[in-house]
């Protein structure tokens, strides 16, 4: 396994081919199932944001529908009483390390703690990745608990105490690199975690 950019010692174990192969042929069988229109939601957020710099309250809300998650939660309601500036402000700032830092665990770390200050956004790791990604989808990408899975399936653990978006996303670009290099293909993070997401919900 190469060592991609940024990626950690614990991040650079030996991958076969075959590993290689089942993160190919994953990718692979979730988008000949996909709908079409699934990540239309997520891509009109990127298009907004892409635009604004910034994501507000109308962003974070279409992607808690998106992931599907619970939006009668308490900090749900927290969310949607702070100021639309204040939002933007924890956002902005998210996406602007996301992009800074050259390596991929330093961006990914900076940019959740930016995320800190935003209800739901400072100890979950499904919204506030989902926010990077459409706010950074060049580099970021969507932790998912099926994809952590997969990880550790294929003998990348990363854990799970703080820090664990930072180790996730070296291991996502570190196995980019190697699908790129040895397919020729040009993944990106978002890449990655579906082939992730679809080997754990196939089994190991």
């Amino acid at each position: 396994m190469s060592s991609g950019s940024g990626a950690g010692e614990q991040d650079r174990l030996a991958l076969t081919e075959t590993h290689i192969e089942q993160l190919v042929s994953a990718h692979d069988a979730y988008m000949a199932s996909a709908n079409d229109h699934y990540d239309d939601v997520l891509r009109e957020v990127s298009e907004r944001i892409a635009v604004t710099g910034s994501a507000g309250k109308t962003d974070i809300a279409a992607l808690v529908c998106w992931k599907r998650l619970n939006a009668s939660t308490v900090w749900v309601k927290e969310l949607m009483q702070m100021p639309e500036h204040d939002v933007r402000d924890a956002t902005g700032l998210a996406f602007q390390r996301a992009r800074a830092a050259d390596h991929i665990s330093e961006a990914a770390a900076d940019a959740i703690a930016a995320l800190h200050p935003l209800p739901g956004l400072g100890r979950g790791r499904a919204v506030a990745s989902a926010v990077l990604a459409a706010g950074v989808p060049e580099r970021m990408a969507v932790y998912e608990r099926r994809a952590h899975a997969s990880l550790q399936n294929i003998g990348i653990p990363i854990g799970g105490t703080k820090g664990v978006y930072s180790r996730y996303m070296s291991a996502v670009e570190a196995l980019r690199d190697d699908v790129n290099a040895s397919h020729g293909l040009r993944w990106r993070a978002r890449d990655v975690d579906l082939a992730l997401y679809w080997m754990s919900n196939r089994g190991p």
